[in-house]
């Protein structure tokens, strides 16, 4: 395991007042690169060959109109993403300083690699690298592990398909993209068998992948992702905004009639692979919720895995109208950068520091204050 005495030598040779702000060219990197821009702090996007344009040249820092464009400084260009993990690669990164900014395709694309992450990938992580993998569901202390010390609620789990008595959503790997996840709706374990034995045979899931998919009651309630991030220099919870996901093609289906719908099912399978984020609002009777959601999953990470999250991190949900009164009820977790810089477009962050505030720019916000107090330290692993 990397321990602070190694990230504290390396923080000990990097010039502080020429920190590059790092990230893996995929999911948020835009959002990381643009606020990191916004505080004044170099940018370095590490990318694929062949999947770098987006970094290297529409986002690339340029002069036109007399000012500076685009909010990527610089490209490292990699056969694969999974190099990332290789020493050489981290040695030209502290070169230029660097604190990297972990986030869900960075896991993805080093093919989940955490034991690598938390033993050979020698650069100063910001957060805490040792709980990206509460993410994964095999691990024993999951995100449902935090959840329940947390003493939030989310929805009842079921170990065999036997058991199913009620309306579920199951969560199974793809056969082709065995990182994303295929999702559909049961209600009875006859129904699960036929279901699952036709997704087998269009070569959708695998025989493996159902074994070891997710089995959840389904949730009935507005969709919304708490997206949050926690300061370590502060000791607070700050909600950095709420959206809602769209999803392919379930999306398009929506939009038609009821009868048009029963006609388009004879030929399309709805799917619920998510493509997209609206920001969105709640009603303020409900941030008191939220943001105490926020608090008992922080305290419960720093008791599990100290020193416990450090920057953003979402709980993915519903809120169910009652009785009683409304309740969140979570069903994912995001432990890192959260994949919706819409975000930044909710107006809490702009309650709090007067200014729109996005997590990348969040982020800088609290490298920079750590650099000016001497805590760098404290913010990164």
């Amino acid at each position: 395991m990397i321990q602070r005495k190694d990230i504290e030598k390396i923080l000990g040779n990097y010039d502080v007042d020429n920190i590059t702000i790092g990230v893996l060219g995929s999911h948020s990197a835009l959002d990381v690169c643009r606020g990191a821009k916004d505080i004044g702090f170099k940018t370095l996007v590490i990318c694929e060959k062949g999947r770098d344009k987006t970094y290297s040249k529409y986002y690339k820092t340029a002069q036109n109109f007399g000012k500076t464009t685009g909010v990527v400084d610089e490209v490292l260009i990699l056969d694969k993403f999974s190099d990332i993990l290789n020493p050489e690669i981290a040695e030209k990164m502290r070169a230029k300083n660097v604190i990297f900014i972990p986030h869900r395709s960075f896991e993805v694309y080093v093919n989940f690699d955490y034991e690598k992450i938390e033993n050979e990938f020698l650069i100063p992580l910001f957060g805490t690298r040792e709980i990206l993998k509460a993410e994964e569901r095999t691990e024993e202390r999951n995100q449902y592990y935090l959840m329940e010390k947390a003493g939030i609620r989310y929805p009842r789990q079921f170990n065999s398909y036997k058991d199913i008595d009620r309306l579920v959503i199951v969560k199974a790997n793809e056969l082709e993209r065995s990182y994303e996840r295929e999702f559909f709706i049961v209600e009875s374990p006859t129904e699960f068998e036929s279901k699952t034995k036709e997704m087998i045979e269009k070569k959708i899931i695998t025989e493996e992948s159902v074994r070891d998919a997710v089995i959840e009651e389904y949730i009935v309630g507005t969709h919304v992702n708490f997206n949050y991030f926690y300061s370590p220099l502060r000791g607070e919870v700050e909600l950095l905004g709420t959206d809602t996901r769209r999803q392919t093609n379930l999306d398009g289906m929506l939009r038609l009639t009821a009868d048009e719908q029963l006609k388009v099912l004879k030929y399309v399978k709805p799917t619920l692979k998510e493509i997209g984020h609206i920001a969105c609002t709640t009603k303020e009777s409900v941030l008191e919720m939220i943001f105490e959601l926020g608090e008992k999953f922080v305290k419960a990470t720093k008791q599990e895995y100290p020193p416990g999250i450090i920057g953003p991190f979402a709980l993915q949900g519903a809120i169910i109208p009652g009785p009683p009164k409304e309740e969140a009820i979570i069903f994912d977790v995001s432990l890192r950068v959260q994949g919706s810089p819409g975000t930044r477009f909710t107006p809490y962050p702009g309650y709090f520091y007067n200014e729109e505030m996005s997590t990348g720019k969040r982020i800088a916000l609290e490298i920079k204050e750590a650099i000016k107090k001497k805590k760098l330290i404290d913010i990164v692993t």
